[in-house]
């Protein structure tokens, strides 16, 4: 009986609020509370502890046709429910569709347990465990079947409290309240329960926490459902069931449809899924009950929720944006919301396995098809509408802004960048650009530079791309935001070694500049610049040349001579010498530079460092290392005082001074610093960032040098493979690479390999760069020479430079 606080008040079956007749031979008139003369026979009266289960009494509704995995789940349950005399309840709780029903209905038809009777109660509400009580009386007294449901019940609890052995399934427990009674009442046998819950359930209950399958469980899963009727084409399965996020519902759901549809393929699947996304959550084989499909299993788990929460489900439409994996807790946050409000929120999500929260690393997972479903429009589902999904994609979008760090640049701030990292990938992945907005572009050019100073520059170039036709669209062609966006992109196409793809935008942004801005305006003369650069790496020095001359001739007059962007012209300057090769005039500019920032920033500012360490370079390029040594070591000593030993800067310098010595031919030395440099890029930086690839590179040349080629060719082999995989075949760095390659195969007269290695960096070159570019004709020329087999003195490496610090724009 329904006592009005939800839950069950399992009153006395007797009150003496009326009289008994008889009225027939061996039967008993029941009167009182009922209102009614009810007759019974004289053996339905007897007390329940006077009645024993017999035979036949189970009543479990299924058993899986296809059950995979779970060895360790059976083996707890058998040991938590088997204990003899112990008041045991044992919880069997998880996201709905993990195969909590499945593991209680399996159990309890095939292992062997002794338990009898075995009685399933659908406990999703009180009336569901009143109508399970009911039933189990009528089961032991038919007799009993024409009393009230709420009389039935309470025999039927009175029956469990007086009996041992048996087992009771409480199947898809919304609330641990519903049942408290029950278990307060009956302590002598055994009750299984499931339960999206996995709080609440007091000490005495045992939890078995249900994971998804293993790869190989839920492809065996897949695989038996869709063959039962025969061989099938199972191309696709694995990844499938990688896409359902291993889900036993959504595996069964899958290979249910699958099978009923005999020219259905997984991989066709995966394209139905990938194309019609709601409708193939809702379809299932036909012989599967409706409510057995993901989409409707997740939205009575929603609909639990939104009853006491709305908030929570709009925090779970904002968490489907993000990767399934470590969610840093900063974004999960409701904009519209309080941080109370947001808390409870992520408990009741929690609560009912909605979400993993990890408090060891602040971070939250969700599992995919969750996500999947949750950023899926569906008009007919009131948590699914479409004004809803486009409001949480927003405020996802927003969250993310607001977690990015202020500075880049600077290392400390890479750890949080690196978490977030997985988040905008799965943003960008997921929304569809057509829906992006000002904050979605920001976003997106933000992380995209961050990437490219990573070294992820193929990456970088497709958010930025995106990040440009966002403001394009949304801003105009003219805006300058737009203009910056397509700078950041130019600048992009330049480190991924496609200086041609750079040109052209920088042109056109020169070009429109002018005409927004004006010829003078700090913007057009910033991309002068980065064109001029452009034409450097493109390996035309002349142009770059007049363009740095323009530009600072230019801020001289606007800006005056002491102006920061003043020095760094000339220091850019300086760089079109050496790449044209006069060092002497380089030398001149960077000895000016110097003197100037010193004067203007400060001996420790990083501009002057960086000043510094340029002109030791250009004294190297110049022949001069007796004069760079000792100022790349000075500058080494500053930048580990002023920036920390792990700053990028640090490392760079600390490269160019181990290059400087084996430039005066003390190999061990080098081959120390660039050891320690390797270790410590690897570290800091990562195995797959350019400066490791650099720092690699230049180690395998000292390791040359020093006539050591079995420590050399593995080296460069490693850093070959690398580089066409991380920046691609025609970027001049993995070019560069293949060249030292084939140097060192010279070296141990592998003439026939070296070749070979010529031949494709000459056809790359020409490919991409054309006959007349500078690469090119050095791939050409060398290659000519090995292949003419000529003896050669010894390997001429390529070695890195010290970034000249091109002023870039961004947003």
């Amino acid at each position: 009986m329904d006592d009005g606080t939800g839950e069950l008040g399992f009153g006395q079956l007797a009150r003496d609020t009326g009289t008994a007749t008889a009225s027939a031979p061996h039967s008993v008139a029941v009167a009182g509370i009922y209102n009614a003369r009810t007759e019974l026979p004289a053996a339905a009266l007897r007390p329940p502890s006077e009645v024993d289960a017999r035979d036949g009494l189970d009543d479990l509704p299924w058993q899986p046709d296809h059950f995979v995995g779970r060895g360790d789940e059976l083996d707890r349950l058998d040991g938590v429910l088997s204990r003899p005399g112990a008041v045991l309840v044992q919880a069997v709780h998880g996201l709905g569709g993990i195969g909590k029903s499945t593991l209680a209905a399996h159990w309890a038809a095939t292992r062997e347990h002794g338990r009898r009777p075995v009685r399933w109660f659908t406990a999703d509400s009180p009336a569901g465990v009143q109508q399970g009580l009911a039933d189990l009386a009528v089961a032991l007294q038919p007799a009993l079947k024409v009393l009230p449901a709420d009389a039935l019940a309470e025999w039927g609890v009175q029956w469990l409290a007086s009996h041992t052995g048996w087992l009771v399934v409480l199947d898809n427990v919304n609330d641990p309240a519903h049942i408290a009674p029950l278990l307060s009442r009956a302590p002598g046998g055994r009750f299984l329960i499931t339960s999206r819950l996995g709080d609440g359930w007091g000490r005495n209950v045992a939890l078995v926490r249900l994971d998804v399958l293993a790869p190989d469980e839920s492809l065996d899963l897949i695989t038996s459902i869709i063959t039962r009727k025969g061989p099938r084409d199972l191309d696709g399965a694995a990844e499938l069931c990688e896409e359902l996020g291993h889900l036993p519902l959504a595996v069964e759901q899958a290979g249910a449809y699958i099978a009923q549809t005999p020219f259905t393929t997984p991989r066709t699947y995966l394209q139905l899924l990938a194309e019609h996304p709601a409708e193939m959550y809702e379809q299932a084989g036909a012989t599967t009950p409706d409510e057995r499909t993901v989409a409707r299993v997740w939205t009575i788990t929603l609909d639990h929720i939104a009853s006491r929460q709305p908030l929570a489900v709009d925090l779970l439409r904002i968490l489907a944006w993000y990767a399934p994996e470590a969610i840093p807790a900063s974004l999960a946050t409701l904009p519209e919301g309080t941080p109370v409000q947001t808390n409870q929120a992520l408990g009741l999500l929690t609560a009912y396995s909605m979400v993993t929260p990890d408090p060891a690393t602040g971070t939250i997972a969700v599992h995919r098809l969750v996500q999947a479903l949750a950023r899926t429009p569906d008009p007919t589902n009131p948590h699914r509408m479409s004004d809803l999904i486009d409001q949480a994609r927003e405020n996802a979008t927003i969250n993310l802004d607001a977690a990015l760090p202020e500075r880049l640049g600077d290392p400390a701030t890479w750890p949080r960048c690196r978490a977030l990292l997985p988040h905008f990938d799965a943003l960008s992945q997921h929304a569809d650009p057509a829906t992006d907005t000002p904050t979605t572009a920001r976003v997106l050019n933000e992380i995209g530079l961050y990437i490219k100073d990573q070294g992820l520059v193929a990456r970088a170039i497709h958010l930025l791309q995106r990040a440009h036709t966002g403001y394009e669209r949304i801003l105009g062609g003219s805006d300058p935001i737009t203009l910056i966006s397509r700078n950041n992109l130019a600048n992009a196409y330049e480190a991924v070694g496609d200086p041609t793809r750079a040109i052209t935008l920088h042109e056109q942004n020169l070009e429109d500049r002018v005409r927004i801005l004006g010829p003078d305006h700090p913007n057009t003369l910033v991309t002068r610049n980065n064109l001029a650069s452009a034409y450097q790496t493109a390996g035309d020095p002349a142009r770059a040349i007049t363009l740095h001359e323009q530009n600072l001739e230019d801020r001289i007059r606007l800006l005056g001579n002491d102006h920061p962007d003043i020095l760094t012209t000339r220091n850019n300057l300086a760089g079109a010498y050496e790449d044209a090769g006069d060092p002497a005039r380089a030398v001149t500019l960077h000895e000016q530079n110097l003197e100037d920032r010193v004067r203007v920033l400060g001996p420790d500012h990083p501009d002057t460092l960086s000043t510094r360490n340029n002109l030791a370079g250009a004294y190297v390029n110049a022949r001069d290392p007796s004069r760079a040594i000792p100022l790349m070591e000075e500058t080494l000593d500053d930048y580990a005082r002023i920036l920390g030993p792990d700053h990028p800067s640090t490392l760079t310098t600390r490269n160019n001074l181990a290059s400087a010595y084996q430039a005066v031919g003390e190999s061990a030395r080098a081959i120390t610093l660039h050891e320690q440099n390797f270790e410590d890029r690897v570290r800091v930086l990562g195995p797959d960032h350019p400066d490791t690839l650099i720092t690699r590179n230049n180690l395998a040349g000292a390791y040359v040098n020093a006539r050591d080629t079995s420590r050399a060719i593995p080296l460069m082999q490693q850093n070959l493979d690398d580089s066409a995989r991380i920046l691609g075949p025609y970027h001049p760095n993995t070019l560069t690479t293949r060249n030292n390659l084939a140097f060192a195969h010279r070296m141990v007269g592998n003439l026939d390999h070296a070749v070979t290695l010529l031949q494709e960096s000459f056809a790359l070159c020409l490919e991409r760069f054309g006959d007349d570019h500078p690469l090119t004709r050095k791939a050409q020329r060398v290659y000519a020479l090995t292949w003419e087999k000529r003896a050669v003195s010894g390997p001429k490496l390529e070695f890195g430079r010290a970034a000249t610090g091109h002023k870039r724009g961004c947003v």
